[in-house]
């Protein structure tokens, strides 16, 4: 079994900046690609950003030039830098990791429970 617990949602103002986390434990022999996506009321889950095990990233282009995602291999953790918040940013924000358990292994996907980010205008 694998946990991603994300933190760092919360409440903040346009302009305004969160850090979102994104800790994974159990049983990972590596993770490969990571991303964050978000779910907004009524809307279907889209991806924000990922970021594979060699930092390669890619952006949705609704947040290019705005969020910063990283990952921190040491501690199988992920970050999401996000700047400049819109109100069209509100939305709750999953991550998602592909863990291999073993060498040479299956991949799997895991996903957290999510962070509630809302941004008032």
């Amino acid at each position: 079994q694998v946990q991603l617990v994300e933190s760092g949602g919360g409440l903040v103002q346009a302009g305004g900046s969160l850090r979102l986390s994104c800790a994974a434990s159990g049983r990972i022999f590596s993770i490969n690609t990571m991303g964050w996506y978000r779910q907004a009321p009524g809307k279907q889950r889209e991806l924000v950003a990922s970021i594979n095990s060699g930092g390669s990233t890619n952006y949705a282009d609704s947040v290019k030039g705005r969020f910063t995602i990283s990952r921190d291999n040491v501690k199988n953790t992920m970050y999401l830098q996000m700047n400049s918040l819109k109100p069209e940013d509100v939305a709750t924000y999953y991550c998602k990791a592909i863990v291999v358990y073993v060498p040479g292994g299956y991949e799997y996907q895991w996903w957290g429970q999510g962070t509630q980010v809302t941004v008032s205008s």
